[in-house]
């Protein structure tokens, strides 16, 4: 083997062993901060960014974001074939095309990596998410989730936006305000929680309608919250 291919198979270990550790660690420790978080214009340390654990997020909050990002969470295992199929149906029909990006491809894009549409950036985003995956729970995936999406121009997780649009905290989060903040996700930057549109408000009452249908069928059922 050459010296060229003996450094890049030494690289590429290295970036598995890497990535996989970095994987391992944040399943058990709170992310100080994320990719996107130093992304921003601005210090991190300016931006509005509260750690909760699980118990201290109300389960509208996670029941809200899946109805409203990835009603097939509990089912897939990363990557959403089925949504994915349906999106470049759509758009093969004639409709825009809309992303098709699960809970746990945002979590991996949050924490890991850069803002952007390339291929390489979407197979590393696919790749940590198949990460997440198969070495945290569903709940942890949830739980970072809404610890690290930003729900309005530097306010981060579901804590920091409780307290800034609502006076008070995520785990007292009522249906309807857990679905407003569900509402700005696919667009925090031009959807306001704190002035919301006709639009967003349509978003709220299709979302809160998705929860109740997806609490009747049993959808929940298997989310240990």
């Amino acid at each position: 083997m050459s010296f060229i291919a003996r450094a890049l198979a030494g690289a590429l270990l290295a970036w598995l062993v890497l990535s996989i550790a970095a994987v391992l660690t944040f399943r058990f420790v709170a992310p100080p901060f994320t990719a996107v978080m130093l992304q921003q214009t601005g210090a991190v340390g300016e931006l509005e960014y509260v750690w909760v654990d699980r118990d201290e997020i109300a389960v509208s909050a996670a029941r809200a974001v899946m109805a409203a990002e990835d009603q097939r969470f509990l089912e897939h295992h990363g990557i959403d074939f089925v949504s994915l199929d349906r999106a470049l149906e759509d758009y093969r029909d004639g409709d825009g095309l809309r992303g098709a990006s699960t809970i746990t491809q945002q979590v991996a894009k949050n924490l890991f990596l850069w803002q952007g549409r390339s291929y390489f950036r979407k197979a590393l985003e696919a790749y940590f998410a198949l990460l997440l995956e198969v070495l945290w729970p569903k709940e942890r995936i949830l739980e970072v989730y809404l610890n690290v999406a930003e729900f309005g121009p530097g306010v981060f997780g579901v804590e920091a936006a409780a307290q800034q649009f609502f006076g008070g905290r995520a785990k007292g989060l009522s249906s309807t305000q857990a679905a407003l903040l569900a509402a700005v996700l696919p667009n925090p930057q031009r959807l306001r929680a704190a002035r919301p549109s006709a639009y967003v408000r349509g978003r709220q009452a299709s979302i809160m309608a998705q929860m109740r249908l997806l609490d009747a069928r049993g959808h929940y059922a298997g989310l240990d919250w």
